[in-house]
């Protein structure tokens, strides 16, 4: 059992959780209900119309612009906290760019909230050692500069999460209606975890960002915006320190989630 340490207040642990048809697998709580998007009236919101009764308003995780997309008529898996002192307690934690009546849906995860936590389990179990190398001990939100990184593996290795949604990599059918492009400039934060990464190199062994995508996807690849040149810059600089890139693959379904591959990125 790896040892958990935390900088963070103390949560309660997670259970252990067998794997599913040889993937590390984490089970839902109950399996998601399956509704369909309405609107997103703003980032934090999502209308969802379940077939019987009012639309409902549910939680949107994702903290940021999902692929650009309007995602008004696309199905979607919903987990419900069963907490009545939540002003949302239902919360959209994937969409599928299918149908509503297709009978298979591949679904695309968007609960950024919870992509640590899946991390942090799967590190536990071991099945991330592609990346980490075998692991003994793991702290979370640990100090580094001016930041809280979100991972330090054995005291010797910072690995940062990450979860992008700007851009959706993956072939979108043209029936799924595109919203207006708006410029997207909001690296500052990422930039400086990586100019921290790097700096923790002089005392630390290794540094690693960690890409998690959560559906079947090309690569990942930077999303193209106003400060491009910019963070390829940086990322170039920090890359050439030590830093590494690194790329988890997931797939969601009403189950639950399970880790499907991790791999270098060679290009970005």
């Amino acid at each position: 059992m790896v040892r958990i340490a935390n900088d963070a207040p103390a949560a309660q642990d997670p259970p252990e959780v067998p794997l599913s048809t040889g993937e590390p697998f984490i089970p839902f709580p109950e399996p998601l209900r399956e509704g369909v998007i309405v609107a997103r009236p703003n980032r934090f919101i999502m209308d969802v119309d379940f077939g019987e009764g009012p639309v409902v308003r549910c939680h949107c995780p994702a903290v940021s612009r999902i692929g650009g997309l309007d995602l008004a008529g696309r199905p979607c898996l919903v987990s419900d906290s069963h907490n009545p002192k939540r002003k949302m307690p239902l919360t959209v934690e994937a969409y599928s760019l299918a149908q509503p009546e297709d009978a298979v849906k591949p679904w695309i995860g968007i609960n950024q909230n919870a992509s640590n936590r899946y991390v942090e389990q799967f590190l536990r179990e071991g099945a991330l050692e592609a990346v980490t190398g075998p692991v003994s001990t793991v702290r979370r939100e640990v100090p580094l500069g001016d930041s809280r990184l979100d991972f330090l593996v054995n005291d010797n290795l910072y690995l940062e999460v990450k979860t992008p949604l700007v851009q959706m990599q993956t072939e979108i059918p043209s029936y799924v209606p595109r919203l207006p492009e708006a410029p997207f400039n909001s690296t500052e934060r990422s930039l400086r975890h990586l100019r921290e990464l790097a700096a923790s190199l002089e005392t630390n062994e290794r540094a690693v960002i960690l890409y998690c995508l959560y559906y079947d996807n090309f690569g990942f690849r930077f999303y193209h915006g106003t400060t491009y040149d910019e963070v390829l810059a940086t990322v170039d600089t920090c890359r050439a320190a030590g830093v590494e890139l690194w790329q988890a693959d997931f797939s969601v379904n009403p189950e639950g989630v399970a880790l499907q591959a991790c791999h270098p990125l060679e290009e970005w």
